[in-house]
């Protein structure tokens, strides 16, 4: 996707449509009713819908979670930093949904938008952007395969905790936040299991060398 900063007439006309959608879409869902009833509210013709969201509600959608990437972003790197990296994790996953505090329903929709074959593609770049940011607010600064393998680990862990955090009504989100936190120290242990495997392997004589010596012979000896 192009920056969006180097068209901030199209960006300024998708948020003013986004803000008029937002409401519509927690009792009608992402239809294109709700795109109709946002263009109104926004007095942007249907020529101007069709040029700054091309592909309909989905990029409104698509531009709500860029704001709330954005927003998280700061958020994060503004914020006091934990020392642990699970905790860095749990608080900047958190922050990242409390961006969609008091638009549940809307979310709600959003996601079961997404979920049609039309927007699987779309939910996926959008999950892989938002670990993203998440890992680049904290800090992480890898870029061989770690780079791939954290935010795919990233990308099922904050998915799985979206559903917790929008099927619970209390706003401090006290349920997630231990959902969460569960569901990171399951990742650690698999980390340490893969480590100590990957640790035991590398002590292990070379067995397909070793059987080869079998079936052939050691060699001349002295």
């Amino acid at each position: 996707m192009k920056n969006e900063n180097c068209f901030p007439h199209a960006e300024k006309a998708r948020r003013s449509l986004l803000e008029a959608a937002l409401p519509e879409a927690a009792f009608e869902g992402w239809s294109a009713k709700t795109l109709t009833h946002a263009a109104r509210e926004a007095g942007l013709s249907d020529g101007e819908v069709e040029l700054y969201c091309p592909d309909g509600v989905l990029d409104l959608i698509h531009t709500w979670s860029r704001i709330a990437d954005e927003d998280a972003r700061v958020m994060i790197e503004d914020g006091p930093i934990p020392n642990r990296i699970r905790d860095k994790i749990a608080a900047a996953v958190m922050i990242r949904l409390d961006q969609l505090a008091g638009e549940e329903e809307a979310a709600e929709r959003a996601r079961a938008r997404l979920l049609l074959p039309d927007g699987l593609s779309r939910a996926s770049v959008m999950t892989w952007a938002t670990c993203d940011m998440i890992w680049r607010a904290i800090g992480d600064t890898s870029t061989d395969g770690n780079f791939y393998s954290k935010r795919a680990t990233l990308a099922g862990v904050y998915l799985s905790t979206l559903t917790q955090w929008l099927n619970e009504s209390d706003p401090a989100k006290p349920k997630t936040r231990a959902y969460l936190d569960r569901r990171i120290e399951n990742v650690m242990q698999i980390e340490k299991t893969k480590a100590q495997i990957r640790k035991v392997q590398a002590s292990l004589p070379d067995l397909p060398a070793f059987a080869a010596k079998l079936r052939y012979g050691f060699g001349r000896r002295a």
